[in-house]
């Protein structure tokens, strides 16, 4: 696997994104993920967007972290916010989303954040498992689906 930074707005970014919009749509009936990204926000040193590309340089998993300060969201001072982890489906099972995880952590760890945190949902078990068993537990609700109650929010120290 070959892990690649690229803006949010890069064409495979945009393709990985649509991808995990309708199977957000799938699993939540909802129109996917309403939280408001820009591309601007996953650029160095306040965040990082990461593609991971097979050895036929097809683009098969995707993961950012974007900067939060403390905020009326919930947020705290020094938080790394996760957003888009997504491996497509012929690709999973493989372990790709650990390294990607592991890479943004070290990514957020080296720009001075303290904290990972991530909003995921109670229909994404596999996502729960992944964070779960990567040392991530429950905390406080924030960001756009803190009032929901489909929403799960985790955190980790860097």
């Amino acid at each position: 696997m070959n892990i690649r930074r690229v803006r949010f707005d890069h064409p495979d970014a945009v393709k990985l994104n649509d991808e995990v919009q309708a199977e957000y749509h799938q699993r939540y009936g909802d129109g996917g993920d309403a939280t408001a990204l820009d591309a601007a926000d996953f650029d160095p040193p306040r965040g990082v967007y990461l593609i991971a590309y097979d050895e036929r340089d097809r683009p098969v998993a995707t993961g950012g972290w974007r900067s939060q300060d403390r905020n009326e969201e919930g947020n705290e001072d020094g938080d790394a916010e996760l957003k888009r982890m997504y491996v497509v489906a012929e690709m999973r099972g493989r372990g790709l989303a650990r390294r990607m995880l592991a890479a943004l952590e070290e990514d957020a760890r080296m720009a001075g954040r303290v904290r990972m945190v991530l909003e995921t949902g109670t229909k994404q078990p596999e996502a729960v498992a992944l964070y779960t068993s990567s040392g991530y537990e429950p905390c406080a609700k924030f960001g756009y689906y803190r009032h929901h109650e489909e929403s799960l929010c985790y955190a980790k120290r860097l």
